[in-house]
């Protein structure tokens, strides 16, 4: 009944969003509005204090369009017209343009990319913690030349916590890109399919199994993905007719506790919502939270079940700040929105821009319990998507909805309606002309994909240039058009840490800019 009245109140909300803007028409507001963003600029003092902690929050496929339209999408679920809305991200005080190819890719991917922004070193496409030196599937012992440290290990080796949140499996591109060296971004476990002994013999090490056995070090890891470390005839905790993929014999996940174990470290392992609420600081000092079999459910179906097994990314940001928190040497986190991106490729924007909207969520919720003179939070995308908006559309038109316009026609050359928003690739690919009407009711459906240009079954990353925002100490580094590897080198010069590290540059700490 709950969930019912929600969906009711939102179909309204974005149905009829058409609100008053008639103290728009005068020019007062406008000035106003300019000189209220004059005096801030103005008086914004660039914070020159050493990052004691780092968050960086990768919205996975968040192009510009994917902003403006879970910003107008945000403003909407709240009962505005949407547009003059302004979410966590865009609140930030710095933002810059990030150049996301790759060095053999015009139009990239998530493996190249989180090895440009988490080791400042850009690679191949399908390739994760090596340098382009590297050859995309090369398993020899030569990969051990190529490898490239990541932001993550600069924290820990200069005394900070560190952890990873995610919403898709952790053994994903952006995750994994903290922690794994792998020259094939889909080497995730050990299946005999697509990883094989072949592979383990010529020198690789699956994905799943590099954490475990590499990467012990890590504090908090909270996400998806239970099936990369399970074996074939191991049930899962929680989807009991499903199982694990592994064929050699290891359970990574009794591995993990072993080593734990051996290590004489204090450990949980947390597959469920109620282990996971009951987690309380300085109680254990590693913690594995495998939350899902797969990657974790959208937040739209999430909240739609009757019993909610799963936490949100609010809910994991907050609780691993909170374990992080502890270390008075400061922490790094890295939050992925993940499905942001996986919904893009199914051409489902509104699954997209409602992750969208609980990822900017997460961004506010953690802008309020640290401490901003103290902690650099940087936002950005990996790539983008070819996800589009347009059609001239009147003030406060449903995002989701029908184009609705007062000068120009709303009907396509071919007299049918369409949509605000679509894909130029995509499993809504148009195989022949439309010969009837959309409706508000089919496009705001939670499975609608929106049309494409071109009939694909998978949908593709965008090659432009994404978003940087950045707020606390250091943040006014960020500033221009940069390479996606500027970001990485930002954050650790922030924190004099990795090729910054104080012993060895001294310089990081007193040339801090004007």
């Amino acid at each position: 009944m709950k969930f019912s009245y929600f969906l009711l109140v939102n179909f309204f909300s974005l149905t009829f969003a058409n609100l008053d803007w008639s103290q728009d028409k005068y020019p007062e507001k406008w000035y106003n509005n300019a000189h209220d963003n004059l005096r801030k600029i103005l008086n914004h003092k660039p914070n020159k204090n050493l990052a004691k902690n780092t968050i960086l929050f990768l919205g996975d496929g968040m192009g510009i369009t994917t902003i403006t339209a879970g910003r107008i999408l945000k403003g909407q679920l709240k009962g505005t017209n949407g547009e003059e809305e302004i979410t966590n991200m865009e609140a930030m005080d710095n933002v810059a343009l990030s150049k996301t190819y790759g060095i053999d890719s015009q139009t990239t991917d998530s493996a190249a990319t989180a090895t440009a922004y988490l080791t400042g070193v850009k690679t191949r496409v399908g390739m994760i913690g090596l340098s382009g030196q590297a050859q995309i599937r090369e398993c020899s012992p030569q990969l051990e030349n190529y490898k490239v440290k990541s932001i993550l290990k600069w924290a820990k080796e200069a005394g900070k916590s560190v952890g990873v949140v995610t919403t898709t499996r952790i053994t994903h591109a952006t995750p994994a890109g903290t922690y794994a060296h792998t020259s094939y971004r889909n080497f995730e476990t050990y299946d005999g399919k697509i990883f094989n002994l072949t592979h383990q013999l010529n020198g690789c090490k699956d994905i799943a199994a590099q954490l475990i056995d590499d990467n012990s070090y890590i504090d908090v890891i909270f996400g998806g993905g239970r099936r990369k470390f399970l074996r074939k005839e191991d049930r899962d905790y929680h989807e009991l007719d499903k199982t694990g993929e592994r064929i050699d014999n290891r359970n990574l996940i009794n591995d993990w506790h072993e080593k734990m174990k051996l290590m004489n470290k204090t450990h949980k392992f947390v597959w469920n919502l109620d282990d996971f609420k009951n987690l309380k600081p300085n109680e254990y000092q590693h913690v594995l939270g495998i939350l899902a079999w797969d990657h974790m459910k959208y937040e739209v179906d999430r909240v739609a079940q009757e019993n909610i097994d799963e936490p949100s990314i609010v809910e994991m940001t907050e609780k691993a700040i909170e374990l992080l928190s502890t270390n008075p040497n400061g922490y790094f986190l890295l939050v992925e929105g993940g499905k942001i991106d996986i919904a893009h490729h199914d051409s489902n924007a509104k699954r997209a821009l409602e992750e969208f909207v609980a990822f900017d969520n997460a961004i506010g919720l953690a802008s309020n319990i640290v401490d901003q003179e103290e902690t650099l939070m940087v936002v950005t995308a990996d790539h983008s998507h070819e996800f589009n908006i347009g059609g001239y559309s009147i003030r406060g038109n449903p995002i989701l909805g029908l184009v609705r316009t007062v000068e120009y026609g709303e009907l396509s050359s071919a007299g049918y309606t369409f949509t605000s928003l679509s894909y130029g690739n995509g499993p809504g690919g148009l195989k022949e002309i439309r010969k009837r009407n959309l409706t508000e009711t089919e496009t705001n459906n939670i499975d609608y994909h929106q049309e494409s240009g071109v009939f694909m079954n998978y949908e593709t990353h965008g090659g432009e240039d994404v978003a940087i925002f950045a707020k606390g100490p250091m943040s006014h580094l960020f500033e221009g058009t940069v390479e996606q590897s500027f970001i990485a080198h930002a954050m650790a010069y922030a924190s004099c840490i990795g090729p910054f590290d104080r012993n060895f540059y001294w310089s990081c700490e007193t040339e801090r800019g004007f």
